[in-house]
């Protein structure tokens, strides 16, 4: 009953979905990724979906592996310098060319649930396909809240931010993690792509804000759609580490970080720039 306002509210008969990945010399963890996206279950026949993967330089025999396995996947060559926004910025770009009604962002380190596809769908038709709906991502061991929606902890602190547990219900969220994003296609054609100021971790909380200042909802789906482990911070490693971590392409390069701020922090952004900085150097906040 639900899937049938998906024909009703988009113009095509048929529903095209581009599932958009990056990878790098992952391939076991790719492999099962691939594996538990092309076993999604429930799903509509009016549903297509294209997966679009950015191969970004793997030496491990990843692209022939998937070739191998899954032959309808498009894989796009990446410079082996783009890290996770510069690939998904890529295979982004190359899906809007195509035209999609809906783009899928999905780590390869995430085992989707069998119904994930089916329920963030779903949930995409109680907001009449207008929103940015963020799947809950848990730890395989623990449970645990890994990867998700979240939310600013105070107005005071422009730029830090929480997770938010999922819900029964649908709940609002300020900006997300890019484990798991259905972006329908008004929004990537209002919101655009990723932003090339950034190579890694901080173009999805700049696409969910950017989104919120052009009205665009972000909701949470109720519940949990995959698995997949937190990655490790490395605080307790030494200074000269932790300042080589602060400053890779991983952590928060200091010109990135400063478009960020200048962006979403307000008029004290130079604060707001430089508190982790001397947080993770000294253990310090200056705000």
């Amino acid at each position: 009953m639900i899937f049938g306002k998906i024909n009703v509210l988009l113009p095509n008969c048929m529903v095209n979905l581009a599932a958009l990945l990056t990878v790098h010399n992952r391939k076991a963890k790719t492999l099962a990724c691939l594996n538990a996206l092309f076993r999604q279950q429930g799903l509509p026949q009016d549903v297509n979906m294209q997966v679009l993967l950015v191969d970004d330089g793997c030496t491990d025999g990843t692209t022939q592996a998937i070739q191998s396995q899954f032959p309808t996947v498009r894989i796009l060559p990446g410079t082996g310098d783009l890290f996770w926004c510069g690939g998904m910025r890529l295979a982004f770009g190359a899906a809007m060319r195509d035209g999609f009604d809906f783009y899928l962002w999905l780590n390869d380190d995430t085992i989707l649930f069998p119904d994930a596809l089916t329920r963030v769908l779903a949930t995409s038709a109680k907001f009449n396909h207008q929103a940015i709906i963020v799947a809950s991502i848990q730890d395989p061991q623990s449970g645990a809240l890994t990867y998700g929606g979240v939310k600013r902890t105070s107005p005071r602190r422009p730029t830090q931010f929480s997770r938010i547990h999922p819900s029964e219900q649908p709940l609002p969220a300020e900006a997300m993690n890019g484990n798991c994003v259905l972006i329908p296609s008004i929004v990537a054609q209002k919101v655009g792509n990723l932003d090339p100021a950034f190579t890694h971790g901080i173009g999805d909380y700049d696409y969910g804000l950017r989104a919120r200042q052009q009205d665009v909802i972000i909701m949470i789906a109720p519940g949990f759609y995959g698995y997949c482990k937190r990655n490790a911070t490395g605080v307790q490693t030494p200074l000269k580490k932790r300042i080589q971590q602060m400053v890779s392409p991983r952590g928060l390069p200091p010109r990135e970080w400063a478009v960020f701020t200048k962006r979403h922090a307000g008029w004290l952004w130079p604060i707001f720039w430089l508190s982790p900085y001397i947080n993770r150097v000294f253990k310090v906040d200056v705000w």
